[in-house]
């Protein structure tokens, strides 16, 4: 029989604490899986397969949810749900791998009908209509893990801590449009994002629309139209303008990143303990159930130490012949009056 096979289990004490929570059909499962009841059914459903018979697939998902929810050790684990570590390892990395499987169904570009709301979302957190062209926020988040055992200086990132990096586009209801997980936490978040497929392959955005990001990245039109805020200081009141805005659009990012991290606090503020490669999977998986939770209006606020701009290292030089000019024209825009002043409503010349 293969090891990890729910019929290895399929006659487990239904009286451990965590299995009487879910099964009771009462209980509050935040607290040991971070999902509400709702929301852990209808992951078990999406995860269910015609060869799922039982409850051994629920399981399953309720296992790797407790796993997730405290980043613990396989020994915990199993001790909590009183199977063998072996079995939690098997099926731990098993559901990790029908996770990943619903990345295209839960994280996707809105079509070009939905582009249009997503531009009066930008332009109402914006408070300036200049911005009803923007249909995403950019930037990356360090997941700090152990450092490996092979190339461990290259995970060293200038906060001094090893860490893999995730790049990530959301829209303004803070649900991911685009993840890019693996990068070392060494690389700067400007070559993250030009060697993700994302710039290479003009993924995002649709042309005539564009997405924002910090400092830390080029202000571009081409491959794709990536907005930066002007340097400071600022040369004139239409840049300070400018950049009040864009700050208050594009920090919807920082807040979906809160949002994830409120979920997964184990996976996010302490030291992921499994291997890089395992690591980028878990880190993707996080991703994919913040959208889930966010589709089933399983919401948490997000933590306060996750609110704010993750400095992406040094500015980049800025390209004159390039997002420079874009940048220029949406801050004009920003700056122009709503209305005509009195002393030009009188005459048309």
């Amino acid at each position: 029989m293969q090891r990890g096979h729910p019929s290895q289990y399929c006659r487990l004490n239904l009286h451990v604490p965590v299995l009487v929570i879910y099964f009771d059909g009462e209980s509050d499962l935040r607290p040991d899986f971070r999902l509400s009841r709702l929301t852990v059914a209808h992951l078990i459903q999406l995860l269910r397969s015609p060869l799922d018979h039982g409850w051994g697939h629920d399981l399953e998902v309720l296992v790797f949810l407790f796993w997730m929810a405290s980043a613990t050790s396989y020994r915990v684990v199993s001790r909590a749900f009183a199977i063998p570590r072996s079995t939690v390892h098997d099926i731990i990395h098993r559901v990790t791998e029908k996770v990943l499987r619903l990345k295209n169904r839960l994280i996707f570009f809105p079509s070009a009908d939905q582009l249009q709301t997503t531009g009066a979302g930008f332009e109402r957190l914006a408070g300036s209509a200049a911005f009803a062209r923007v249909v995403g926020s950019i930037d990356g988040c360090h997941i700090r893990i152990k450092p490996p055992s092979a190339d461990a200086q290259c995970y060293f990132n200038r906060k001094l801590f090893h860490s893999i990096q995730l790049q990530a586009v959301c829209d303004h209801q803070c649900q991911f449009l685009d993840i890019f997980v693996g990068y070392p936490g060494s690389v700067h978040d400007a070559r993250v994002l030009k060697n993700s497929p994302l710039y290479v392959k003009k993924l995002y955005p649709p042309e005539g629309f564009q997405i924002l990001g910090d400092g830390g990245y080029p202000c571009t039109s081409e491959p794709l139209a990536l907005i930066t805020p002007y340097r400071e200081p600022v040369r004139n009141p239409v840049e300070a303008r400018f950049n009040r805005h864009h700050a208050k659009a594009r920090s919807v990012i920082e807040r979906a990143f809160g949002i994830m991290k409120a979920r997964w606090r184990s996976i996010f503020f302490k030291a992921l303990e499994v291997k890089p490669q395992f690591a980028v999977k878990v880190i993707a998986c996080c991703a994919i159930l913040h959208n889930l939770c966010q589709k089933d209006g399983d919401i948490l606020e997000p933590v306060e130490e996750a609110l704010g701009p993750d400095d992406g290292g040094d500015p980049v030089q800025p390209d004159l012949a390039c997002g420079e000019r874009l940048r220029g024209r949406i801050a004009a825009a920003v700056s122009a009056p709503v209305n005509n002043p009195p002393a030009l409503q009188d005459h048309d010349y």
